[in-house]
């Protein structure tokens, strides 16, 4: 995906000091582009069943470790289809580099990425994208970026963004049968009923995209019980242990947008209440969230597991690997979600 020079890139950020996101966007190309990359050799033999991975990568910061992860974590494994949220595309903090592109060309897997925000505040960035992307081992048919309502400027946050949430929906492939996946990325500093609002609209789109197949979309769906703005809520539900079970066994209740998935006919994985985010605290510590989901429709899980990405569970590493040599508590601030699922012929 093409870049815009940092000159250009503020002269459109300025604008949202009285214009809005959609306004600017709109006049932003890659914003809408879901550019797909088939570089890899079609799998020989039809699978009886898909494995899938939900991750957020935490921006590919890590990305020589990310690679070694997937290639050696004996729980990510067999994975068809990776479903990532938060990967950077000319960025300082990741070592400038298509992390998108360089983890897909490493892992043999096809792949599109679609933008969720310009990043304007350090003017050395080559491009400042960040976003998400779907990696296949099946063939990508086509794909389309779903550009969700806006529950939050972040132009006016201290990360100072142009752009918004999305989800990015495509058709694979999978030995003649289509079946319909999806990366979705909710919005953390909004209340349950926006991300609501923001999922039905990413389920309607799939209704429209994928009629008649099986259906697998996932990723950081945001579902914290509560509005990520509410720096008071937050330090409340730290504080209380009844408050933080709610973050993890009553999560459906506050977060409508499960429900909404369900009424549509999908079923939500992990069932179990297991934390997939670890969520910094400003006192030190961090709150244990379930934030991760994959959706199923027409598609039964047969297996499914919550995978560490906490260093000190990483008995499987390379010596001599990136990965052995990691000093970090942790390779993303999320967990993956994994799960097998059996593919009528």
């Amino acid at each position: 995906m093409n870049g815009l020079p940092n000159e250009e890139r503020q002269r459109l950020g300025a604008l949202l000091e009285h214009t809005s996101q959609a306004e600017v966007m709109a006049q932003i190309s890659q914003f809408s582009q879901a550019e797909i990359h088939n570089i890899a050799p079609t799998p020989a033999q039809a699978p009886d069943s898909l494995g899938l991975l939900v991750f957020n990568m935490e921006r590919g910061v890590h990305l020589a470790e990310l690679g070694d992860f997937l290639e050696t974590c004996p729980e990510a494994m067999p994975y068809d289809v990776i479903l990532a949220n938060e990967l950077d595309d000319g960025c300082v903090r990741s070592g400038q580099k298509d992390t998108t592109k360089e983890l897909a060309e490493r892992l043999g897997m096809n792949y599109v990425f679609g933008l969720e925000f310009i990043e304007l505040v350090n003017g050395q960035d080559a491009k400042g994208f960040h976003g998400n992307a779907i990696f296949s081992r099946w063939p990508i048919k086509r794909a389309q970026v779903v550009r969700l309502p806006e529950e939050y400027n972040w132009y006016f946050d201290r990360q100072r963004r142009i752009g918004g949430r999305l989800a990015i929906l495509a058709e694979l492939d999978v030995n003649g049968k289509s079946v319909g996946v999806g990366t979705i990325h909710l919005e953390n500093r909004t209340h349950g009923p926006g991300r609501q609002e923001q999922l039905e609209t990413i389920l309607k789109a799939a209704d429209e995209m994928f009629p008649g197949m099986p259906v697998a979309l996932g990723g950081d769906l945001n579902t914290n019980t509560f509005d990520g703005r509410d720096k008071d809520a937050i330090q409340e539900i730290a504080g209380s242990p009844a408050l933080q079970r709610r973050c993890l066994e009553d999560v459906a209740t506050w977060e409508g947008c499960l429900g909404a998935a369900e009424k549509a006919g999908y079923k939500a994985m992990p069932d179990q209440p297991i934390l997939t985010r670890r969520k910094p605290l400003p006192g030190g510590g961090h709150l244990d969230l379930r934030l991760d989901w994959l959706l199923l429709r027409d598609l039964e899980p047969t297996d499914s597991r919550t995978i560490s990405t906490c260093r000190e569970v990483w008995p499987f590493a390379v010596p001599g690997s990136a990965l052995e040599a990691f000093g970090g508590r942790e390779l993303s601030d999320h967990n993956a979600v994994w799960a097998s699922c059996t593919l009528s012929k």
